[in-house]
């Protein structure tokens, strides 16, 4: 047995596992009810008081990383189990399925872009602050359509491509390790006096996790939108940003869509300075739908990939 993903199961089935949880979110979308992972962050939400409680920092550290591990290890030893079985393919699908949004993102983006496009800012601010973290009360209709356009990016690594690699390595067990980090980091990987150190581990296990992915998801933006100011956004201002894994998605992303994102923003009641990415046009609410057309088709060059990739294997083993 491999340490990674079985070979041979993965050489027979996970373009195939990858295309049914695409066709599967394409088709139904996000759970409306009884979602796993909202059932997770309850789990979280009630642990989280339980053992942050530390006064020294490096106590605080070891017990959210204790944390941590008590919350990611018996789901995802579990899905590991589940896949071995039989029909462990159906698993496998079912697992990647949830551990992805795609349709759900782009819902959202289009909630709020038809909103910009119906002058209706009030009904724009609240949808867009359901998505990012930042003060959305007095953002006007560029603010707006910038914060959309960065949260679709930087989402399009989180809740899809990352989710997608990490099961290309380790199936569907991968996936959840992977979408359960994910969401710890969201939960608690703040730099507020609550989560400082708590948070430390989730927020540094996170960005380990996406070390790779996202900048195969720079890559793929690159690839799928203005290629030349994409990687030429992605060399020069990728590293200014405050986040190692959003700075080359968001960078590459602006530039595939030439738009400029970035700039001041508040956050929980402070301004925060932030670089500028891309170049081109401030953004409207027509990049909204640029943005959900890029992610699309960087999803489909993953299948593609992922296709070729796995022919070519098996024809050199054959």
């Amino acid at each position: 047995m491999s340490f990674f993903y079985y070979p041979i199961t993965w050489l027979n089935s996970a373009p195939l596992i990858l295309l049914a949880a695409i066709l599967l979110d394409s088709l139904f979308g996000e759970v409306r009810h009884w979602h796993p992972l909202v059932g997770f962050g309850n789990l979280a939400d009630w642990l989280e008081p339980r053992l942050n409680r530390a006064q020294s920092p490096t106590l605080a550290r070891v017990l959210g990383l204790c944390a941590w591990l008590i919350l990611l290890l018996p789901f995802v030893t579990l899905s590991y189990f589940l896949t071995h079985l039989k029909f462990g393919w159906l698993t496998d699908s079912v697992l990647l399925y949830l551990c992805i949004g795609a349709r759900s993102l782009k819902e959202h983006a289009l909630q709020i872009y038809r909103a910009l496009i119906s002058k209706e800012l009030a009904k724009a601010r609240l949808a867009v602050g359901m998505i990012v973290s930042r003060d959305t009360q007095a953002l006007d209709e560029r603010e707006i359509a910038t914060a959309t356009v960065e949260s679709v990016l930087e989402n399009g690594n989180d809740a899809i491509f990352g989710a997608m690699f990490w099961f290309l390595i380790f199936g569907g067990a991968g996936a959840v390790a992977y979408r359960l980090a994910n969401t710890l980091d969201a939960m608690w990987g703040y730099r507020t006096p609550r989560f400082l150190y708590f948070g430390w581990a989730a927020a540094r296990l996170d960005d380990g996790l996406n070390l790779i992915p996202a900048r195969l998801t720079a890559l793929s933006y690159a690839l799928c939108g203005h290629t030349r100011t994409a990687l030429y956004c992605w060399r020069q201002q990728a590293h200014q940003w405050y986040s190692p894994n959003a700075g080359p998605v968001m960078a590459a992303g602006a530039g595939a869509l030439r738009v400029q994102l970035g700039g001041e923003a508040s956050y929980h009641g402070k301004f925060k300075s932030r670089p500028l990415l891309g170049q081109g046009q401030i953004a409207e609410a027509c990049h909204i739908l640029l943005a959900t057309q890029l992610v699309r088709r960087s999803v489909a060059l993953w299948c593609v990939v992922t296709l070729v990739m796995a022919l070519l294997i098996k024809l050199r083993l054959a």
